[in-house]
C-alpha cells in the first residue's frame, strides 16, 4: 500500500464559499468573532505568527490563488514531510474541540491538480471540483 504524501486538516461543514475550510481558518474566525478565551487567544496569536515565520503563505506568492472566481474550491494540503509546521497542529485541534468545531484529518497522495507548490505544501483544486467544473 502506498504511504500518503500529504496531509490535511479541515472543518467538517462546508464554507459559504463551498469548500471544506481548514483548521487555520476556523482559529482565525473564532478569534475574529472574539470566541477565543484570553488564554486561547494568546496561543492563536502567537502559533499564527510562528506560521507567518516559518511558512511560505500561498497568497504572499500568487494573491488570487484562493480566489473562487479562478481557482474554485482551492485548499492547501501540507507535505508529510513538513513535520516541523505538522507538529504544532495538535493545539489548534484542542482550540476547535474547545468550541464544539468538528474538523477531521485527511490524509492522500492525490488530492487533486496542483496549482501551488513549496517545499511544505501543496493547493490543490480537489477532484471533486474538477469534475464539476
Amino acid at each position: 500500500m502506498e504511504h500518503a504524501k500529504y496531509v490535511r486538516f479541515e472543518g467538517t461543514v462546508r464554507h459559504p464559499r463551498g469548500h471544506f475550510p481548514g483548521i487555520f481558518v476556523l482559529a482565525n474566525e473564532l478569534a475574529a468573532q472574539g470566541k477565543l478565551t484570553d488564554d486561547q487567544y494568546r496561543f492563536w496569536r502567537s502559533n499564527n505568527d510562528w506560521y507567518d515565520a516559518n511558512y511560505t503563505n500561498p497568497t504572499s506568492v500568487d494573491p488570487e490563488i484562493y480566489d473562487p472566481r479562478i481557482h474554485l474550491g482551492a485548499v492547501a494540503w501540507f507535505k508529510v514531510t513538513a513535520q516541523h509546521l505538522i507538529k504544532r497542529v495538535d493545539g489548534y485541534l484542542e482550540l476547535l474541540a474547545a468550541h464544539g468545531v468538528e474538523h477531521r484529518r485527511l490524509e492522500s497522495s492525490n488530492p487533486g491538480r496542483v496549482i501551488y507548490e513549496d517545499a511544505d505544501q501543496v493547493v490543490v483544486i480537489p477532484a471533486e471540483e474538477l469534475s464539476s467544473a
